[in-house]
């Protein structure tokens, strides 16, 4: 930046310029030096003269007279001025301008001796032209002032007028520990304003100026104002000021230069000469040269992007006006000038952010500039009429928040003024309640002015209708086409007439591209255009609905360089809904000529108000758009829209500059909502005179204010108006500027909101006074329940201080403080308003306070404690990351007597090392009330205290009479490294612990040393129960040290170490009657082998023995084998994942002859890897042998044959899949064959062909033993089945019993003591000897069943005959009625057929036996139609013997034949059971049903499931059935009734139950779906009681609730023997689940049980209780809701149910968490075959969960 002009000196001109003068100097010649020389001091000459290089003479002298007298310095520079030759102009015109200014110098006169200078003519006419132009310049600047200041009614101050510079504020660092992220709240790069005058705007050059402000904001005046000061001689530092208006450039569409630019608009230079100089000079001094630009909003194009300008631009070189402009103010064209833009706030983007840009905005008055205004506007109308419009405007809030926009107070004073001359008194003013109105009033006084301003009895608008149409439509077309300026010839001679004088239009001024002059047309303002425009779209006839749609589209406030470009203020939207409302329809109506007027504008308001209401039903709105809709409301007045827009929960306004406008529109959509909302402003520009409108927001009950330029003076404003807010009840002043001294009024302004529940000043400026007053005041605050402060700045003391004032607050629940990062503060709702009147002793309520990174140390902890006294009942004290240290946990420990009630201490990150862990060990054991520790020596350092408050009243020191074990106690060590000493230490101190103790040394690393020293006081410890060593580091020495503790402590009954693992120690208070020992996943060389089997051998008591996955191999396994005689093992050892080959496999086999407790052995060489041997138990006799995937070759298979004829006892032999070459297939069979104590092979999946299955069943069954055959093969299955038995059947006549199902068969032969085959009367005839045979789901069709005709029609002897899932056609039929004749002695038929023609069921109902050896018919699923009912029916009768008789799933026949079909059973008077599931009878049937049963003495087993009834109403409303329930009293041996969806009711229910008790038999009951409630259930279940022997019972989809459950829990003990029970789509709750599980603990048979869906989510106890049902094998527990304690629970159980297979917990809660805990306990589950997780909120992908036994899908 250039000298200002007071400040120039020759002494600091010669300073300032010295390099320039040098360079000027050295071109000149010698006479020029000559005369420079002269003026030097003769002295000093002389010693200048011994400078030989002439530049450093010249610098030498230049250097003398900077510092030289004033005189001769300006004696110096008029020598340079007048004799030397090409003088820069910029350094001419600053020498010339410093000698003018030399006070006291006639810098004209000259001596006599001097010598004319040839240049001195020519350079004084060019310092001429510059000062002439300027003086045009100046002029033509001053009378553009005087033009548009003509109608300003208040004068202007530019060092008074204040704009707000924006800028980026920089991140605020205020602790070390606060980690800063990228988002709104820390308001990284948000903009902070700070004021600055007008005037200071061009005080500093050389800078690129933005100036902001909307439409009616002053920027043109204040501008012109600018030019005005600058012309009176101010801003002395600019030479040259160019004002331009955007509007003018609008008209140029040719290139220009920047010189053509400035001369077409101001003064023309008189020759090129002149025009030369003054443009040389702003080159040579763009420092010196300032360009404002007024009015971009107005600009018809956007400057273009400098990126796509070059680097740099030739002044001179002409360009489109968008580059030109562009170049001025990217620094591209004249790069040191002063630039200055006006524009509207949207338009700032366009502006690229050159360098050296500032951005700054024009604020609208205040309240007090308001009043001035008006008060000035209204001088001259009398005080009276002054005084009543002022206090109006001042009164009238919506007039108010207009006028804070200057343009707009302009027009509301105005409109005032015209209603106040309309109407006269204030009392009956109609005041206008929006903008739209009262520019209709604006309208209406302009009106006036056309009228001489008399009043007339015709409507103005309906007077001036055909001008005012006329006008709107020149509106709107210069709108459609961005036009702003009418030329001439554009606007009708009567309208420019009536324009001009009504002042709706104005007269400009207008230069043209080519130079010539004219006169233009504008409106008055931009905002009077929109106006005429909308009402035009309002009345037009010729406007459509789409058409005025589209003009209502909301206008966002942010905006981005890619916006369209837009020369009006985007008002145009608002006139329109403004000329919408109601109140606006009949100034519209009197604009329209036409008849149908008012449903014209009718039409047209209902399309912008249902256009609006879509709008307001919009979620996806952003802040600036509903900022938007609230105006559009406001314009209408619409209620209905207002309350539509106002439902939304929260608006969310970020990062824009709102008015009273805006704050008053929002008002009025918040106060028509029924509801409240929450405001939330982020970084707006917010004057502090808005606060004010906020009372009249009567829903906002959520205020968010976060910016940095919210500071201590918004707070102070904003603490004027809280307590108007009546329904505030949570408050936001987060992220912004707030100090001690604002949060001291705001603490102060709070006691007046009592409703207030949340308050959070977090991300401030507080320290620990502002955080002290604010929690002084939470005690006054009744309803307060949250409060947040964190991201401030917090001392230790102020933390202290804290924690006293928060102890002094009964209501507090939770104080956390993490150092500056957090401070959350949460209470409980409590009547209680004063802290003096609370009971301190009251622990209903539970506090947790967490004080994290507060730098608290042992000097803090009496103080500390002292505080937290205070505290009634204290849940958890968090103090991890502070820097407590050993002695700071030992002065906690010392006081805790004095802290109350602690459930949990947490001192994690303290410094606390391996000496306080002892200390704390010792704690545990001598502290009553301390039941866990929990320390972490990894990266967290977690150290975690928990503590037993059940009947806590001090914690003290135990005396010896205080042994009691019920307090359980755990100590937790994890992630460290035990050393030795402290190992022995640690465990000298836990000795002493006389309560149930658990040790936990997990994730840790132990030596060999650290163990021996635990092993060695480990006996000593009577009260440890587990010991648990998870994931820790142990060496195989240390693993065998460990297994030791099964010897060495007779308490053991538990080891179970896997190599980095789980892996625990259990104990039992007294000697264990059995221990498990499990050693996994180590690397067992032999020697390991015979060490551990050296120690296992002292283990009298050891059941349970897995060394799984060890690598043993062969080596190792023999050697364990050859140990299994000593040991002394009562159940099972495990040698799985070992790695052996089937040398080791067949070491394993021999353990069965060299040890003889070995009674069964399973090897599996394939991918499961598993060897098992198991050892003597009760009711097992002979021994099993199961190889699975062994690939035994040659070698291997003789040694198995050897070993198998060695085994002492009879054995089972099973075989899968075993790839075996052909030859030593049949070595192998032919040695089964021959093994005589082998009397079962099971072969399953071993490549057997037909072939191979014939020899070894003929070869297998030569013997003439008992023996049982099985075989399972893929191939099995349609004709290969059949053929396949047929040939057996041929070959082998000793079968007695065949089973046939899919992929397998099994076939049982006799022994020499039973007959070999029926008696018959020819003995030529051969008779096997087989007496069942059946095929169940084989895939057989009736073509394959041929083969099989002549082998069972030889079975003389056959008695069962069963074939299910087959189709009937022909070949079937033939195949029945061929066969069933001949089977004479065939006692029991099962036909499970479908598909049957009418044919094919005559041909099957005549060929049933009519023997009296004939006792059973099942013929489910067949389709018999009406004749084969009837045949059945009389079949029946033929058979008097039948005892057992299943027609359920038949169907098919009418009513009338099923009455035939009935009655023919009923003739059966010997049945014992009877199906008839689903069948299909009418009311005539059931009646010959009830009649038969009377008869039927001898029926035990009814299923009568779903049965069907037509077309009768008296089954259906009950008749029928207590009709048939009364027949049921003859029972008297019944063992099965099964009676499902029949619906009965509680009626039905209680009639069979007056049956019940004589049952005593009773073995199963069905009663689901019969809707039976609890006044029948518990009936029902009373009854129960007499049927000790029940075994199943189905009572699901009923509507049995607590009542039943409870009667259930006391019947359950009284059946023994139940093994199946189904409760499930009842509705128990949570009390009737209770209920249940006092039943379940004495169900020992109990197998199955179903509780889906049983209306309660709490069934822990329940799963606790299936630890009591030894026998359960399956549990559904789904559809209930359940969440994680569920799977805890059964975490805990499971491996106590041995047995259980299936487990179903489908559509429950259970997360990932609870999933892994179950799949964690699986190990231990061996006989769990599925556990159900479908539709749980689980991670199925979860590590944890790779089981495949977890089941997730829905299959």
């Amino acid at each position: 930046m250039r000298m200002e002009r007071e400040d120039w000196s020759g002494g600091v001109l010669v300073a300032q310029e010295a390099s320039a003068l040098v360079d000027l100097l050295c071109k000149q010649n010698s006479g020029v030096l000559d005369r420079i020389f002269a003026l030097v001091d003769p002295n000093r000459m002389d010693q200048l003269r011994s400078l030989t290089n002439n530049r450093d003479l010249v610098s030498a002298t230049v250097d003398y007279f900077r510092t030289s007298d004033h005189n001769i310095c300006r004696r110096f520079l008029f020598t340079v001025y007048q004799y030397c030759e090409n003088i820069p102009f910029y350094l001419e015109t600053t020498v010339l301008s410093v000698a003018e200014h030399t006070a006291g110098t006639n810098f004209h006169h000259t001596s006599d001796n001097d010598i004319s200078s040839p240049s001195r003519n020519v350079k004084r006419p060019r310092l001429d032209y510059l000062q002439s132009y300027t003086d045009s310049l100046k002029s033509m600047v001053l009378q553009k002032h005087e033009t548009v200041t003509q109608a300003v009614v208040k004068d202007i101050h530019l060092d008074d007028t204040w704009v707000y510079l924006r800028q980026k504020n920089p991140l605020r660092v205020k602790d070390r520990t606060i980690q800063h992220q990228a988002s709104l709240d820390n308001h990284e790069g948000e903009e902070s304003e700070h004021k600055v005058s007008v005037e200071s705007l061009l005080k500093t050059t050389g800078r690129v100026v933005v100036l902001l402000g909307q439409a009616g904001s002053g920027k043109t005046l204040l501008v012109h104002c600018l030019g005005h000061s600058w012309a009176q001689g101010s801003f002395p530092s600019v030479h040259l000021l160019f004002l331009l208006e955007f509007r003018q450039l609008n008209l140029i569409s040719r290139d220009l230069s920047l010189k053509d630019l400035l001369f077409l608009f101001y003064p023309a230079c008189e020759d090129d000469e002149e025009s030369e100089a003054v443009f040389e000079f702003i080159l040579s001094n763009p420092e010196k040269v300032c360009f404002i630009f007024d009015g971009y909003d107005e600009f018809r194009a956007k400057l273009t992007n400098p990126k796509k300008l070059e680097s740099s631009i030739d002044p001179n070189k002409p360009l489109p006006m968008t580059d030109l402009l562009s170049g001025l103010c990217n620094r591209k064209i004249l790069p040191d000038c002063t630039v200055l833009i006006t524009c509207r706030p949207r338009d700032v983007t366009d502006m690229f952010a050159s360098p050296g840009f500032i951005t700054c905005e024009l604020q609208g008055f205040d309240r007090l500039g308001v009043k001035e205004y008006a008060e000035q506007y209204f001088h001259e109308k009398g005080d009276e009429l002054k005084k009543k419009a002022v206090n109006l405007i001042m009164d009238n809030r919506h007039l108010l928040s207009m006028s804070h926009v200057p343009g707009l107070c302009h027009i509301c004073c105005v409109c005032v003024d015209h209603l106040f001359s309309s109407d006269g008194t204030h009392a009956d003013l109609q005041l206008p309640t929006s903008l739209t109105q009262i520019y209709m009033q604006i309208l209406l006084a302009f009106l006036r002015r056309c009228n001489g301003g008399g009043v007339s009895g015709t409507p103005l608008l309906q007077r001036y209708r055909a001008k005012i149409v006329e006008m709107s439509q020149l509106a709107l077309k210069g709108l459609e086409e961005s036009t702003i300026v009418f030329k001439d010839t554009e606007v009708p001679p009567e309208l420019k007439e009536f324009g001009i004088k009504s002042g709706i239009l104005s007269r400009v001024k207008l230069t043209f591209e080519d130079g010539s002059s004219g006169y233009g047309f504008t409106f008055m303002h931009l905002t009077m255009q929109e106006f005429l425009a909308a009402l035009h779209l309002m009345t037009s006839q010729n406007i459509t609905a789409s058409q005025l749609k589209k003009k209502l589209n909301l206008k966002t406030r942010w905006t981005t360089k890619t916006d369209p470009k837009s020369v009006f203020t985007d008002s145009l939207h608002l006139y329109v809904c403004g000329l919408a409302a109601e109140a606006c329809t009949s100034s519209l109506v009197q604009l329209q000529v036409a008849e149908g007027a008012m449903a014209l504008v009718q039409k047209h308001q209902a399309v912008v108000h249902n256009v609006l209401l879509g709008l307001a039903g919009s979620t996806s709105q952003t802040g600036p758009k509903i900022v938007e809709l609230c105006r559009c409301a406001h314009e209408t007045q619409d209620a209905k829209l207002a309350r539509a827009i106002g439902s939304r929960p929260q608006f969310e306004l970020r990062n824009i500059r709102l008015n009273a406008v805006d704050m008053d529109s929002l008002a009025f959509v918040t106060a028509a909502a029924d509801q409240n909302v929450c405001l939330d402003f982020g970084g707006c520009s917010l004057e502090l005179d808005c606060l004010e409108i906020l009372p009249s927001f009567k829903n906002v009950g959520h205020l968010i204010f976060r910016s940095r330029k919210y500071d201590d003076r918004f707070a102070e404003a904003l603490c004027g108006i809280l307590s108007k807010l009546q329904a505030l009840w949570r408050l936001e002043f987060i992220s912004g500027g707030l100090t001690d001294v604002g949060a001291a009024k705001l603490a102060r302004a709070l006691e007046d909101c009592p409703h207030i529940t949340h308050l959070n000043v977090s991300d401030n400026s507080l320290k620990d006074e502002g955080i002290r007053v604010i929690a002084e005041t939470l005690s006054r605050l009744p309803n307060i329940s949250s409060v947040l402060m964190g991201k401030n700045i917090i001392s230790t003391d102020g933390v202290l201080t804290l924690i006293e004032r928060m102890a002094a607050c009964p209501s507090v629940q939770e104080v956390h403080i993490e150092g500056n990062k957090e401070i959350s503060l949460s209470f409980s709702q409590s009547s209680d308003t004063m802290c003096e009147n609370t009971d301190l002793n009251n622990t209903e309520g539970t506090k947790n306070l967490r004080f994290k990174q507060c730098n608290i140390t042992v000097s803090h902890v009496d103080s500390l404690c002292n505080k937290l006294k205070g505290f009634s009942f204290i849940t958890l004290l968090d103090l991890s990351y502070n820097s407590l240290s050993n002695k700071g946990l030992k002065k906690i420990l010392d006081l805790l007597p004095e802290l109350g009630t602690i459930q949990e201490i947490n001192v994690s990150e303290n410094g606390v090392d391996m000496d306080g862990v002892v200390m704390l060990a010792s704690a545990l054991c001598n502290q009553k009330n301390l039941r866990r520790v929990d320390a972490s020596g990894n990266e967290k350092k977690k150290l975690v205290l928990w503590f037993d408050t059940t009947g806590r009243q001090t914690s003290r020191q135990l005396s010896p009479s205080e042994n009691g074990i019920h307090v359980h106690k755990k100590l937790s060590l994890t992630h460290c490294d035990i050393q030795p000493a402290y190992m022995a230490k640690l465990c000298r101190q836990l000795v002493k612990c006389k309560n149930l103790l658990e040790i936990e040394f997990s994730h840790l690393k132990l030596s060999n040393e650290s163990i021996e020293k635990l092993m060695l006081i480990l006996p000593e410890m009577s009260s440890l129960h587990l010991l648990n060593l998870s994931h820790v580091d142990l060496s195989t020495n240390g693993a065998l040290l460990l297994v030791r503790s099964l010897a060495d402590c007779q308490r053991v009954t538990a080891v179970e170490l896997r190599h980095q693992a789980e892996a625990f120690i259990k104990f039992v208070p007294e000697k264990a009657e059995a221990a498990i020992c499990k050693l996994t996943e180590y690397k067992l060389s032999k020697a390991n082998v015979e060490k551990l089997s050296s120690i296992l051998e002292n283990c009298p008591h050891l059941s349970e023995l897995v060394l799984s996955h060890n690598l043993l191999r062969d080596e190792g396994v023999k050697c364990f084998v050859d140990y299994l005689p000593k040991l002394k093992i009562s159940s099972s050892v495990s040698l799985s994942g070992n790695r052996m080959t089937q040398v080791g496999a067949l070491d394993l086999v021999n353990s069965m002859n060299t040890c003889e407790k070995v009674v069964a052995v399973e090897v599996s060489l394939g991918v499961e890897d598993q060897s098992l041997i198991h050892f003597v138990q009760e009711h097992v006799n002979g021994k099993t042998l199961r190889l699975r995937e062994c690939s035994f070759e040659g070698t291997h298979l003789k040694k198995l044959v050897e070993i198998l004829n060695r085994c002492p006892r009879l054995l089972t032999l099973e075989l899968f899949s075993n790839s075996l070459q052909s030859q030593g297939l049949y070595f192998l069979l032919d040695s089964l064959a021959k093994l005589s104590r082998i009397h079962t092979v099971k072969l399953r999946n071993n490549g057997l062909v037909s072939e191979q299955i014939e020899y070894f069943v003929k070869q297998f069954s030569s013997c003439h033993q008992h023996r049982d055959i099985r075989i399972e093969e893929p191939w099995l299955t349609g004709n290969a089945v059949i053929s396949l038995i047929a040939k057996c059947l041929n070959l082998q006549p000793h079968i007695r019993e065949i089973r046939v199902s899919l992929g397998s068969i099994n076939i049982i032969t006799q022994d020499n003591s039973s007959p070999s085959s029926i008696s018959i009367a020819h003995p030529e005839n051969f008779s096997p000897a087989l007496q069942s045979i059946s095929f169940d789901g084989c895939d057989i069709e009736g073509q394959h069943l041929a083969p099989l005709t002549l082998p069972i029609q030889k079975c003389l002897g056959l008695q069962d005959l069963k074939f299910s899932q087959l189709k009937v056609d022909r070949k079937v039929t033939e195949f029945f009625s061929a066969v069933i004749p001949s089977l004479s002695n065939l006692r029991n038929l099962t036909l499970d057929l479908k598909g049957a023609a009418e044919e094919d069921v005559e041909a099957l109902a005549e060929a049933l036996p009519n023997t009296p050896e004939f006792e059973s018919l099942s013929l489910s699923q067949l389709v018999l139609g009406d004749r084969g009912a009837a045949i059945f029916g009389r079949a029946l009768q033929n058979v008097p013997n039948l005892k057992s008789f299943n027609l359920s799933q038949c169907s098919g026949w009418t009513t009338a034949r099923g009455c035939d079909l009935v009655r023919g059973l009923v003739q059966c008077l010997s049945l014992a059971e009877i199906r008839l599931d689903s069948v299909v009878l009418d009311e005539e049937g059931i009646t010959i049903l009830a009649q038969g049963f009377s008869r039927l003495a001898s029926l035990r087993r009814l299923s009568l499931n779903n049965i069907r009834v037509v077309t009768s109403e008296t089954f259906v409303n009950g008749t029928g059935i207590l009709c048939l329930l009364a027949a049921f009293k003859g029972f008297r041996q019944m063992e099965e009734i099964e009676l499902e969806s029949w619906r009965m009711g509680d009626g039905g229910t209680c009639e069979l139950v007056k049956y019940i008790p004589s049952w005593t038999e009773l073995l199963k009951l069905s009663l689901s779906d019969n809707s039976m409630t609890d006044q029948a259930g518990e009936k029902l279940l009373t009854a129960l009681s007499h049927c000790r022997n029940l075994q199943k019972l189905q009572l699901s989809k009923n509507q049995l609730g607590q009542a039943s459950a409870t009667k259930l829990s006391q019947v359950l003990p009284l059946l023994p023997r139940l093994s199946e029970l189904n409760l499930s789509e009842n509705q128990f709750d949570p009390q009737g689940s209770k209920a249940l599980c006092e039943g379940l603990m004495s169900m020992k048979a109990l197998k199955i049980l179903h509780l889906t869906s049983i209306g309660s989510s709490d069934l822990v106890g329940v799963a606790s209780s299936l630890k009591y049902c030894p026998s359960i094998e399956d549990v559904s527990l789904s559809w209930n809701g359940c969440g994680d304690s569920l799977a805890f629970a059964l975490a805990e159980i499971l491996p106590l149910c041995t047995n259980l297979k299936r487990l179903d917990l489908e559509a429950n809660k259970i997360t990932t968490a609870g999933a892994t805990a179950i799949a964690k306990c699986l190990p231990s589950c061996p006989s769990i075959e599925v556990i159900r997780l479908w539709r749980n909120p689980i991670a199925k992908d979860a590590e944890n969960l790779q089981d495949q036994r977890l089941n997730f899908s829905s299959v």
